[in-house]
């Protein structure tokens, strides 16, 4: 087994330390990074997120005039409660070629590894410049993401290449399905239930938008588009949870859902919100025949872009290059990267650890995935020293 950098091990050790779940701040980890670079003479612009208490980080090593490439990660972390650890999931522990932790694999092993080679890249006579990019709340919504697209968009010199390093046990992909997901509220008005026609049943109206729903799974499911790389090889459209009614004998007020779209990269998720929408609306006339004061509100909770890059762009044979690999794959989870491909810089997911134990109890990254990133960084070095 090769063994990676003690120094890599120390640096994720350190990370795994910061309580980054979601629901906290990461400013803590950020600054600390900050210092980090600041101490190597690598100066970073931190992003904000609008109450201040999250922040991302971006910092250029090489020349700032070259389209470069961006090795991107996310600072926070699932929850552990409820989980049965048989460690503390914040403090990092090694057992039998293992490193176990909250977010060793997910994803603060790739972070250890962008900083353990900082003195490298700033050693090196770099031709081509690197990006380090740590983003904050990639698991609630990939809100740092969005904001670090943002600023790309407005860059003169966009990075001519972008890594993010969730745990793909270091293949490159080059494509996953989007995801918005809505929380449906449907107000109606409550009567006795021997005086329905007097009354608005908000649970009978949600019903029916759910059966719209349901129709436009089956439509996709049956007549796709299709794409047999991902499984399924279609969009998903799936409603999760439903709440509303208070008694049998009583015509609900209220009645509230979530659903969610998983689409492929090429499905048209506007298009497919927009059908189930202008379904509400054809309902909530129905509705404000009988109380004008009905009706049903949709509020998407989270999004994140679907992740399109062709075979051929030279982003996956430069991600092939580096990883040693003749191979490309899709998956079935969301990153950052279709924000960025979708901001002008072309995107391929690749990093240490299996996808299989994020978010679990007792999460771990093999030391020997570690090593294999580090000779990742080790052949992007040497190309970005000649190109």
């Amino acid at each position: 087994m090769n063994a990676p950098r003690t120094q890599t091990v120390e640096l994720l050790e350190r990370l795994i330390g910061f309580d980054t779940t979601s629901r906290n701040s990461n400013l803590e980890l950020i600054h600390w990074a900050e210092d980090y670079l600041k101490a190597r003479g690598v100066a970073s612009e931190l992003m904000f997120d609008e109450t201040g208490t999250k922040a991302n980080l971006w910092a250029t090593i090489g020349p700032a005039d070259v389209p470069g490439v961006m090795l991107s990660g996310h600072s926070d972390v699932v929850p552990v409660d409820g989980q049965d650890w048989q460690s503390d999931p914040f403090r990092m522990e090694e057992r039998d070629g293992l490193l176990y932790g909250r977010g060793t694999a997910d994803m603060k092993g790739f972070i250890a590894i962008c900083l353990s080679h900082v003195d490298d890249f700033l050693a090196a006579d770099l031709k081509t410049p690197v990006h380090l990019a740590f983003s904050y709340d990639e698991e609630v919504g990939c809100l740092g993401g969005r904001q670090l697209a943002g600023m790309l968009k407005g860059l003169d010199v966009k990075p001519r290449l972008c890594v993010v390093g969730e745990p793909t046990m270091m293949g490159v992909v080059i494509g996953h399905k989007g995801k918005a997901s809505w929380r449906c509220t449907v107000r109606g008005h409550e009567v006795h239930s021997s005086l329905t026609n007097k009354g608005v049943n908000a649970v009978e109206y949600a019903a029916e938008l759910i059966a719209a729903i349901r129709a436009l799974a089956h439509e996709k499911r049956d007549r796709g588009p299709f794409d047999t790389a991902f499984d399924p090889p279609y969009t998903t459209v799936h409603t999760g949870v439903v709440q509303g009614g208070t008694a049998l004998n009583i015509v609900p007020k209220a009645c509230e859902f979530l659903w969610e779209i998983r689409n492929l990269p090429a499905d048209d998720l506007d298009t497919m919100y927009a059908g189930v929408e202008a379904k509400a609306a054809e309902l909530e006339a129905e509705m404000q025949k009988i109380r004008p004061d009905a009706g049903i509100e949709m509020e998407r909770i989270s999004w994140f872009a679907g992740l399109g890059t062709a075979e051929d762009d030279d982003a996956v044979g430069l991600g092939k290059a580096f990883a040693q690999s003749n191979t490309i794959a899709k998956v079935s989870f969301g990153t950052e990267a279709g924000h960025y491909h979708d901001a002008g810089v072309p995107t391929i997911v690749c990093g240490p650890g299996d996808i299989e134990q994020a978010h679990k109890p007792d999460e771990f990254v093999a030391l020997d995935q570690i090593a294999k990133c580090e000779d990742f960084f080790g052949r992007l070095i040497a190309w970005a020293e000649q190109n």
